[in-house]
């Protein structure tokens, strides 16, 4: 089936028009937030300029903001393969976690245990220790494997156990570029009667996510990370949004999903991110919206895949770089961390960037992963693929990966 060719994917992104010293910028920060395509800002603007209102009062922009409102959570509903009365929406990942761990600190005390892994994003971690200082519960820590960066099963499965009353678990580390089998996770969780919360942030971006196959119980992404504004996306089941104890005033909504939601959302970004998902459904023919995104992230997956082993043979060629996490044949996003011998982190971002290269640099809030692979210090080097990498942008950064390692570029 047809897919737009990478060409045709550019041309709906006028950031990558952009030049910096007189280089193209080729973005590979994209796992810390994509570029946005034309079509979003269009959808953002129009919203603003002709329907701009709040909900469920009985006059026209009300009304077209219910409806666009609706329209986004069947969007995501057929993105996730859920139901649209089980997507609610806030700022962002990290702080619909902490609504939701407030929401399970009503139901959990002494004596009861919540299980979170070393490979986790700490967006999903400190919401869940902080039960520990607030209710008493225990958090125990699966360790990851720092030579191959994925989990330690046998760890896993020992600290599962039945006083597990949640998994929190990511399916994809933002740091490392691990792809975790969720659904493993959520089987082994299941088991003792565990609920599962899934951290998809950096997922979402690269695998179409199938809650139904997962089983997962509650599930965050953010639409930034895939040619979205900056607002969050949560799956929960749809008995869980009706029965659990979240949160809310008393006026509210009482009904699933709004009773999730607190407050008055960024319409706009919901219209925006909703957009998102209709931009990546156009790239491909289908007669749904989810068989078109099916065909997408399939292909997007190849190109990445393709990409990424570009990038992991270029850059573990040049002396004094150092990779970290799984190899191209391993289950894993087209994200890669790395060092540069004798230069911090910080430098090489900056140096790159002076060639017009734009890559992140830190611990990407994943503190736990880099201090395990001894780089607490400095963080990596992270360079991540999008739907816009280009074959000519991976040879860019590798030979300019191997000037900074061979001492010849400057910070300037």
């Amino acid at each position: 089936m047809r897919v737009a060719s990478i060409t045709e994917i550019r041309s709906h992104f006028p950031a990558l028009e952009r030049m910096h010293n007189g280089f193209p910028v080729a973005y590979f920060d994209g796992p810390g937030g994509t570029q946005v395509p034309r079509s979003v800002v269009e959808a953002m603007n129009d919203y603003l300029f002709h329907h701009n209102a709040n909900t469920h009062w009985e006059y026209p922009t009300s009304a077209e903001t219910d409806a666009a409102l609706e329209m986004a959570r069947e969007a995501f509903a057929e993105y996730l393969h859920a139901k649209p009365t089980e997507i609610a929406f806030g700022a962002n990942m990290t702080t619909l976690a902490f609504h939701l761990s407030r929401t399970i600190g009503r139901m959990i005390g002494s004596g009861d245990e919540i299980v979170v892994t070393e490979l986790d994003h700490h967006a999903n971690v400190a919401p869940w220790q902080a039960l520990a200082r607030e209710r008493g519960v225990t958090v125990r820590v699966v360790k990851m494997k720092p030579e191959t960066g994925e989990l330690d099963w046998e760890d896993f499965q020992r600290n599962i156990n039945r006083r597990t009353k949640l998994l929190a678990i990511g399916a994809a580390s933002n740091a490392l570029g691990t792809i975790t089998d969720v659904k493993r996770a959520a089987e082994l969780a299941h088991s003792v009667g565990a609920l599962v919360f899934v951290d998809a942030v950096h997922y979402a971006p690269h695998v179409l996510i199938d809650v139904r196959e997962l089983d997962c119980d509650f599930l965050a992404c953010s639409a930034y990370k895939f040619y979205g504004p900056h607002v969050g996306m949560f799956y929960g089941k749809q008995h869980l949004l009706e029965s659990l104890d979240f949160p809310k005033l008393i006026p509210a909504p009482d009904t699933a999903p709004e009773r999730v939601e607190t407050g008055t959302q960024n319409h706009e970004g919901i219209v925006g991110a909703a957009e998102a998902l209709n931009f990546l459904a156009s790239l491909a023919d289908g007669d749904t919206r989810r068989e078109r995104l099916e065909t997408v992230f399939a292909e997007l997956h190849t190109r990445g895949a393709a990409l990424f082993g570009k990038m992991w043979d270029g850059l573990s060629s040049i002396n004094g770089v150092c990779l970290y996490g799984p190899p191209p044949e391993s289950p894993r996003t087209p994200t890669l961390s790395f060092t540069v011998s004798n230069c911090a982190s910080t430098d090489v971002s900056r140096r790159l960037a002076s060639r017009g290269i734009f890559a992140s640099h830190g611990d990407f809030y994943a503190a736990t992963v880099v201090e395990r692979c001894g780089q607490a210090v400095e963080g990596f080097v992270r360079a991540g693929c999008a739907c816009y990498t280009t074959g000519e942008e991976i040879e860019r950064l590798v030979d300019a990966v191997r000037e900074v390692a061979s001492g010849n570029m400057n910070s300037t």
